[in-house]
């Protein structure tokens, strides 16, 4: 019986490294994942500092899958900005990302409960402008002056935005994507991709959404797991 005991307490002795070494990995490859994110928010001002593409409206300079840094509009915000963000129509040889315009990544209406916006700021307009004469002719759609033009006169100042890929502003439609982007709408700057990183974050949604269902959205990610995570969406 002492030496069926003795095996009996080598054994778990034996065991309780193993154990130990599971768990101090774990909190390791945490605290690394973390650092990494703390690291970022450092550099870009932004949280999360990453966003994944989850749709094609930025192609292809943009593409779905990928995986964006984003950082904060005013940090390095190139000539004649408008509160950190250089449009379009402003600056012709100011580019991001292969065209003119920064690039920027926003709350369509201003709702942080909807997916953020990754889109291209086009031009700058003040509040009650008539900018149907500054408008691109091709991103209006059919509206023949001001008073068909959805958002026009402006509501107020903002930026008018739109994804390389989409045929019209965000601003102007039946059913416009978002009014005209107040700076406070804007979370930051798109700096730089990678390709097809971003597919793992899309992936993680998707499997959330099995496991909870999505919602009128279809999301599937909560406020609070997106705090946690180094890195949300963004659509188009």
């Amino acid at each position: 019986m002492a030496g069926s005991d003795r095996r009996s307490s080598d054994g778990d002795e034996t065991e309780r490294p193993g154990g130990m070494m599971y768990v101090t990995d774990i909190v390791s490859s945490a605290g690394s994942v973390l650092l990494v994110g703390v690291l970022l928010f450092a550099v870009s001002g932004v949280w999360p500092p990453l966003v994944a593409i989850e749709s094609p409206s930025m192609d292809p300079h943009i593409k779905e899958g990928d995986l964006v840094f984003v950082m904060e509009e005013d940090r390095f915000s190139g000539p004649g900005d408008h509160e950190g963000v250089v449009t379009a129509a402003n600056d012709d040889s100011y580019r991001a990302f292969q065209r003119p315009g920064d690039v920027i990544v926003y709350e369509p209406d201003g709702n942080s409960r909807q997916t953020p916006i990754i889109h291209r700021a086009m031009l700058w307009v003040e509040a009650d402008e008539n900018w149907y004469d500054r408008a691109n002719q091709d991103y209006i759609g059919s509206a023949d002056s001001c008073d068909e033009l959805t958002s026009c006169p402006a509501d107020h100042a903002g930026f008018i935005t739109k994804g390389d890929n989409n045929g019209r502003y965000d601003q102007v439609g039946s059913s416009p994507i978002s009014e005209p982007v107040k700076p406070g709408w804007v979370v930051g700057t798109a700096e730089m991709r990678v390709p097809l990183l971003g597919q793992v974050r899309l992936q993680w949604n998707q499997a959330g959404a099995t496991d909870v269902g999505a919602n009128e959205t279809g999301l599937a990610v909560t406020n609070e797991a997106e705090t946690a995570a180094v890195n949300a969406t963004a659509s188009g």
